[in-house]
């Protein structure tokens, strides 16, 4: 059974990086993770992948994982394996898996499904939601701050991302004269409508760019490279990119929160219902910044998220009678 193989190759790596600390699990809990596509994105499945590393690292349990489960078909056949395999909680790493997991809960009782940004309700299911306005507001900000031509591009997968939104908002606020062009790849993983997309936007004089797509950023970043402009990275650290490139990068934690919910369910702490998460509990931030990017701008950017943290309000959101 390949869910078996995969599993018993991850167990392997795992062992080999250090053998002393997984002499023992918890068999009480096994877990298991749907990707819907690959490990090596770079981006949103890659970080799903790490952190169920670290679930069997500091935890002590046994892990499972599929990729490319990216069907209601191969979703239903691989939570039946996992199910046969003892596995009792399971997470979705996505969207899509939500409605397929709210049909399914009831006839797996001593399963809890975990999956992200939508809306659930149930004993044995939790949504974990990033909170991703204020991610996007943030690299509004610093495009609009950052932007010679003074138009910058948000290429987007759907128009539900709040980050869009975020972005957008951002932007205009930093500049209310900024030109914010805005397009859908109605995709998470075409590429080349992507970059078709994002030469439009070059086409239209942008300069900075905001690829919140975990499948097309990559590509995205290294166009944005070649021809010399700038673009803010998304759910990752693009750092390594170049700094003469990527200005800073909007960071999900989503390998700390898996940790966070599965130190949870082994527990019996871990909420039904949907859970949200922002800045504030520290699995959202900022990576580190482009030598582009001068002290000032950094301090401007760094001190509206501290305000975010502490108040829960975004610039935009303050008067000056608030006390800060």
């Amino acid at each position: 059974m390949k869910i078996l193989r995969n599993s018993f190759i991850l167990l392997i790596l795992v062992f080999l990086v250090g053998c002393s600390t997984f002499t023992q699990t918890n068999s009480a809990t096994k877990i298991g993770l749907l990707l819907p596509h690959n490990i090596d994105d770079q981006g949103w499945n890659s970080k799903g992948y790490r952190g169920l590393l670290n679930i069997h690292s500091s935890l002590n349990v046994d892990v499972f994982y599929k990729e490319e489960i990216n069907t209601i078909e191969k979703t239903v056949a691989t939570i039946n394996e996992f199910h046969e395999a003892g596995v009792n909680l399971i997470f979705g790493h996505g969207q899509m898996y939500a409605p397929i997991f709210m049909d399914l809960k009831d006839e797996f009782p001593n399963t809890h499904f975990i999956t992200f940004n939508s809306d659930v309700s149930g004993e044995n299911i939790t949504s974990l939601h990033f909170q991703g306005y204020a991610m996007g507001f943030f690299a509004g900000m610093l495009a609009s701050e950052m932007s010679e031509t003074k138009t910058v591009g948000v290429l987007a997968a759907f128009p539900s991302q709040p980050e869009v939104d975020g972005f957008v908002e951002g932007a205009l606020f930093q500049n209310d004269k900024m030109d914010v062009k805005v397009d859908y790849v109605s995709s998470w993983v075409d590429i080349d409508r992507a970059l078709e997309l994002y030469h439009n936007m070059v086409n239209k004089n942008a300069d900075v760019f905001y690829p919140a797509g975990d499948g097309f950023h990559v590509s995205i970043i290294e166009e944005v490279r070649k021809d010399g402009l700038f673009v803010i990275g998304f759910v990752g650290d693009h750092s390594d990119f170049g700094q003469a490139t990527v200005l800073t990068s909007t960071i999900q934690h989503v390998d700390q929160l898996y940790e966070i919910a599965a130190k949870q369910f082994i527990n019996g702490e871990l909420p039904s219902g949907n859970i949200f998460y922002d800045f504030a509990e520290g699995v959202i931030s900022l990576g580190p910044y482009s030598t582009e990017v001068n002290e000032e701008i950094q301090e401007l950017i760094d001190q509206a998220i501290h305000t975010y943290i502490k108040t829960g309000k975004l610039p935009n959101e303050i008067n000056n009678n608030d006390d800060l």
